[in-house]
């Protein structure tokens, strides 16, 4: 993930700081009258994890990034939340959930994953996820009218729109959207078409 990498490097947050639009309907949907265990899937630079642990919610992250990792970190303790932040080095095909969470949180990752572990991964995240609990990702999809991102990278994998939500027809779909947004992350104005999706899961 070369392109990945580069993003990585240097002292700035080419996604910046604030939180995803997403992270706002998880407050929504579940506001954090308690600790509820919530883990960030592919946590970046570490915008979304840092906001949830400063919004009481007890926080587990991991990136593939070493370095996203470390910026994630220095975020925390830039605002006094490190202490409630834990995080781990991870690849997200090949990781697997073992303890069960209140709230699985994913944007901007899951367009790694490979197409014949979707399933399965995805069976994994909802069986460790606790009953009457969240889980809330985000997928970019392929628009015929949309130019591929310029730091499009090799190991980025096609979705569909509502693909995504096909895995959670045995869950109650609380939001879901589609949205076009521009970027300019790579420092070239470019267009992204996505998916977001929160599920709920039985009581």
């Amino acid at each position: 993930m070369q392109a990945t990498a580069e993003r990585y490097a240097g002292e700035e947050y080419c996604w910046g700081i604030s939180p995803s639009l997403s992270c706002f309907e998880v407050l929504k949907h579940m506001p954090p009258v308690k600790p509820y265990r919530l883990l960030d899937i592919g946590c970046g630079k570490g915008r979304n994890a840092v906001f949830f642990a400063r919004n009481g919610y007890r926080v587990t992250a991991f990136d593939l990034e070493e370095q996203g990792l470390e910026k994630t970190h220095r975020l925390a303790r830039n605002v006094g939340v490190e202490n409630h932040l834990s995080l781990f080095q991870a690849d997200v095909n090949e990781f697997r959930l073992t303890a069960e969470y209140d709230i699985l949180f994913s944007t901007g990752v899951l367009h790694y994953l490979l197409e014949d572990r979707r399933e399965e991964i995805f069976r994994n995240y909802k069986q460790h996820t606790r009953k009457d609990s969240l889980n809330m990702f985000s997928v970019f999809v392929k628009k015929p009218f949309i130019s591929p991102a310029p730091e499009q990278e090799e190991t980025a994998r096609v979705w569909l729109t509502g693909e995504l939500f096909t895995f959670y027809y045995d869950w109650k779909i609380e939001w879901c959207t589609e949205e076009i947004f521009d970027c300019n992350s790579s420092g070239v104005p470019h267009r992204h078409a996505v998916n977001r999706m929160l599920a709920r899961k039985g009581k």
